[in-house]
């Protein structure tokens, strides 16, 4: 499609306006004049509900209609002439193509025409509804800030420019989408950030062409490399302090608009597995629950597994007394033990979806009554023993002890292999299906960062970034940046 550009004729300008904007009844066009001497032929065009009015009234339409002293023929430089004189709005451009001038006031800008001049002022009148800083709801941490991101990249930015205060915080905008056009900020400390992550970073986000970005998830599902893996290779976070930290460490931070997360990369199975009160606390409690996280991870993995291939393959693992206490429960139910595994799990999958779905105060009672009457009537009737609901409930609780949702969900997803494998195979089977996710795991990168760094590869940076991994050692001891930032600036801490 052929570019337009603006003409030095208002009325066809106009023209061009209300045929592009035809049945948009909140695009409003409105031509006026101004000039002490009401000599210029004007136009004004901007989006209702999404400007600040007062900007509008005040700073523009006011000083343009009373209080200009311009005077004398229209002329090419009349809009130079308004924005020395007239214009009382700190952010003002000029532009003469009109798909970006219909970009700026879908943003919530304000377009001005004048007759005689083949440019438009585009004035920065954003003013769309929205809510202040929220509470985090999903990263809940007993110690540290309660703040959390909304849905504006611009407020997004300045709760991270709070927390660094530092002029090599540098922050690029672009907009992703042709008909979303969906602003970005791409995030980073210059001196700190690797030049090839934040290229590769770059490159990804250019390659990127669709219809909208609705929200960061988008983004995050085009520029992960293996699309097919149920594991995510983008940190997505809604807590300003945690990314803050990212920064920091050398990390690329994108913001996306309309959506209450960032994106952190590159990212590693390590980072997914910390939480960000981690560093608000003491070393020695923080160490012992990140290991209770790794065996909650491992437990949610194979636990149903286990227990398929120990009762029907290898019962001499267990005690007898256990073993005979597991075959009396069984005695009255009516299938195997394998579909009696999916039918508690498949129940705990809808009990957890339900209770996401309904609103908070009832969907926790759901979670509780509902997975207490289940279970219960469950093993009355005889359909699943009393063991199986146990385990299941156990795979359900170590599911939440992990503090990244996506991460969750891809164990969950690997269970269902595992237990496929076991139900064939017995512990062997068990065996092969652990080995199939590390071997998995193993394949994966985020821009150039081998996925389990830094139980592979920690030489890198001397073995340093495992003082950060399943232990949390003491901040003081912590002196390098991990191998996201740039070699040259590795040392934090002296």
């Amino acid at each position: 499609m052929k570019q337009a550009y603006v003409s030095d004729r208002l009325n066809e300008n106009e023209k061009i306006i209300r045929n592009t904007f035809d049945k948009c009844d909140d695009i409003i066009i409105r031509r006026f004049k101004a000039g002490a001497d009401k000599n210029i032929d004007m136009l004004l065009v901007y989006t209702d509900n999404i400007v600040d009015t007062d900007v509008i009234e005040q700073s523009l339409m006011t000083n343009l209609m009373n209080r200009t002293d311009v005077i004398g023929e229209n002329g090419s430089n009349i809009l130079e002439i308004l924005m020395s004189k007239a214009i009382s709005v700190g952010e003002v451009d000029r532009e003469n193509a009109f798909e970006n001038i219909y970009t700026s006031i879908l943003l919530g800008d304000t377009a001005v025409f004048a007759e005689g001049d083949s440019n438009a002022l585009i004035i920065s009148t954003k003013g769309w509804p929205t809510r202040g800083v929220p509470e985090a709801e999903n990263e809940v941490v007993v110690q540290g800030p309660k703040d959390a991101f909304a849905e504006s990249v611009s407020k997004n930015v300045v709760l991270m420019r709070r927390r660094i205060r530092d002029t090599a915080l540098k922050v690029e905008r672009s907009k992703i989408g042709r008909r979303s056009k969906t602003d970005i900020a791409v995030m980073y400390i210059d001196g700190i950030v690797r030049k090839d992550i934040l290229d590769r970073v770059k490159k990804q986000l250019k390659n990127i062409d669709v219809d909208a970005i609705i929200d960061a998830g988008y983004i995050d599902q085009m520029t992960e490399k293996k699309w097919w893996s149920p594991f995510p290779q983008i940190q997505m976070t809604e807590r300003p302090d945690k990314a803050s930290a990212a920064l920091l460490e050398g990390r690329v931070v994108v913001a996306v608009d309309n959506s209450p997360l960032v994106l952190m990369l590159p990212s590693t199975l390590n980072t997914f597995f910390q939480a960000a009160e981690d560093y608000y606390d003491r070393w020695e409690i923080m160490s012992f629950i990140r290991i209770i996280r790794y065996v909650a991870a491992l437990m949610a993995l194979i636990l149903p597994g286990l227990y398929i291939a120990v009762t029907l393959y290898n019962p001499e693992l267990l005690p007898a007394q256990v073993i005979l206490k597991i075959a009396g429960s069984r005695l009255d139910v009516p299938f195997s033990t394998v579909i009696e595994v999916l039918i508690m799990e498949i129940a705990f999958e809808l009990l957890r979806e339900a209770g996401i779905r309904l609103p908070s105060p009832i969907g926790s009672t759901l979670g509780i009554v509902g997975g207490i009457v289940i279970g219960q009537a469950a093993v009355d009737a005889g359909f699943v023993g009393p063991v199986v609901v146990i385990i299941s409930a156990v795979t359900g609780i170590c599911t939440f002890v992990i503090p990244n949702q996506a991460m969750v969900n891809g164990i969950r997803l690997c269970k269902y292999v595992v237990i496929a494998l076991s139900a064939v195979l017995g512990i062997f089977g068990l065996w092969i299906g652990v080995l199939l996710v590390i071997i998995h795991l193993c394949g994966i990168e985020s821009f150039g960062i081998p996925y389990m760094y830094p139980y592979c590869s920690a030489t890198e940076n001397g073995f340093d970034d495992l003082k950060d991994s399943i232990v949390r050692m003491p901040l003081c001891m912590l002196k390098k940046r991990p191998i996201f930032a740039s070699p040259d600036e590795r040392i934090r801490r002296r």
